[in-house]
């Protein structure tokens, strides 16, 4: 079964920071800038957890994986109580309302 999940990271060195958000892409499509939209099964994101330790300083970087809820079966895109205001800039995949 797979789940949305919000990615969201502060990584402190751009070295770094180009490598995590190539891992990230990988996943799901960005929303913003370090904040990326993945529906991951839980195989899948503990791939996604196990190359973003390699890849960060757990010292000084932050990484954020926020369980957002099942997918729904019929549709695949739905993500309750997900709101965004302000530039509809989310990917397609997600069918969001943007308010």
């Amino acid at each position: 079964m797979r789940r949305h999940y919000l990615v969201c990271y502060d990584i402190r060195e751009t070295r770094r920071l180009r490598r995590v958000h190539k891992i990230v892409r990988n996943f799901g499509p960005p929303m913003q800038y370090s904040v990326f939209a993945c529906r991951l099964t839980d195989r899948a994101l503990a791939d996604l957890e196990r190359q973003l330790l390699d890849a960060i300083d757990t010292r000084s970087d932050n990484v954020m994986i926020i369980d957002l809820g099942p997918v729904a079966s019929t549709a695949g895109v739905f993500v309750p109580g997900l709101r965004v205001l302000g530039s509809p800039n989310l990917p397609e995949a997600l069918g969001v309302v943007v308010i």
